[in-house]
C-alpha cells in the first residue's frame, strides 16, 4: 500500500521545519552531510544522535513514518554490520585464541558507528528535505539554486523539474512493484527460494510490466503538463515566492553550531576513534 512508503513522500504540516525556506533546506542539507562524514569518535557520534533528534522534534513528524522510511535499508545494514564484525581487524578479540574467525571489540564499535552514520543520514535529510518540502517548492529552491548557470546555457528549470519528478515518483514505482508482485504471487510466481539465477529469472515478469507502466505514467505526465501550456521555465511566473525569514537564520546557527561542536569534539574529545 501506498500509505506504507514513508520514503519520497511529503508529510503536510505547519511546523517549524516546514515553514523554512527550501533554498535554505537544500544548503542545510548539504552541510549537515559534510557534517556526518566529518564525525571520528562516539563523542562526535553521540552529537549526531542527537541532532536527529532534534530535527525530528521540529518537523512533527510522527516517528513510525521515520521507521518505515528506513526499512528498504535493513540489508544495508545488516550487509555493513556483517562486514565490520568478522572482517575488521582490532587490539580487543572477544573470542578464545584458536577459533576459525575472531570479533574484536573495535569491530562491534565501527559497525554501530556506521549503523547511526547510514540511518542518520537517511533520516536526517529525508527530515529537511523530502518529508517538510513540498515538490513545488523543491523545484523553486533547487532552480534559484542554480540560476546562475542558466547564464551559461545550463537548463536549470529542466533539470530541477526532472530531479523533483524523479523523487515524487519513487513511492509511486515501489507501490507498482508491490502491486505486479502480488499479483504474480496469486498466479504461482515464487521469488524467494531458489538459486540466485532462478530468482532473477523470476523478476522478468515483474520488470517489463513495471518498465510499460512508467513509459505509461510518463506519457500522461507529458499530455497532461501540455494541456495546462507548460512550455519550460522562461517567462514563468511563481504564485508563491520564496522569502527567508527569522527561522531560517536560527537553523542557520543551528546547523553552523553543529559543524563546531563536530569539529571540537574530533579534536578535544577523548575515546574511540572511529575508521573507515
Amino acid at each position: 500500500m501506498k500509505a506504507d512508503i514513508a520514503f519520497g513522500q511529503y508529510c503536510e504540516g505547519n511546523s517549524f521545519l516546514h515553514r523554512l525556506d527550501p533554498r535554505w533546506k537544500i544548503i542545510f542539507v548539504l552541510v549537515y552531510i559534510v557534517a556526518l562524514f566529518l564525525a571520528r569518535n562516539i563523542f562526535a557520534f553521540a552529537l549526531i544522535g542527537a541532532s536527529i533528534v532534534g530535527l525530528w522534534l521540529l518537523s512533527g513528524i510522527k516517528l513510525g513514518i521515520l521507521v518505515k522510511g528506513l526499512r528498504p535499508l535493513l540489508f544495508i545494514i545488516a550487509f555493513t554490520a556483517i562486514i565490520n564484525v568478522f572482517w575488521f581487524k582490532g587490539e580487543t578479540p572477544l573470542l578464545p585464541d584458536g577459533w576459525a574467525v575472531q570479533i574484536y571489540l573495535e569491530g562491534i564499535i565501527n559497525a554501530g558507528l556506521i549503523i547511526l552514520r547510514v540511518m542518520v543520514l537517511v533520516t536526517g535529510t529525508s527530515i529537511l528535505l523530502t518529508y517538510t518540502t513540498t515538490p513545488i517548492a523543491l523545484t523553486d529552491g533547487i532552480e534559484q539554486l542554480l540560476a546562475p548557470l542558466a547564464k551559461i546555457k545550463v537548463p536549470v528549470h529542466e533539470f530541477s523539474m526532472m530531479m523533483t519528478i524523479a523523487l515524487r515518483f519513487i513511492p509511486t514505482l515501489i507501490e507498482e512493484t508491490d502491486k505486479i508482485m502480488s499479483a504474480q504471487k496469486a498466479r504461482g510466481s515464487d521469488f524467494s527460494t531458489g538459486s540466485l539465477v532462478k530468482r532473477a529469472k523470476a523478476l522478468v515478469p515483474v520488470l517489463v510490466p513495471l518498465f510499460i507502466s512508467a513509459f505509461r505514467r510518463a506519457d500522461d505526465l507529458a499530455t497532461a503538463m501540455e494541456c495546462r501550456c507548460y512550455t519550460g521555465g522562461n517567462g514563468r511566473t511563481r504564485m508563491n515566492v520564496l522569502h527567508s525569514t527569522w527561522r531560517d537564520g536560527v537553523m542557520l546557527l543551528g546547523i553552523l553550531a553543529f559543524v563546531a561542536g563536530i569539529v571540537v569534539l574530533n579534536i578535544f574529545a577523548p575515546g574511540y576513534t572511529f575508521t573507515m
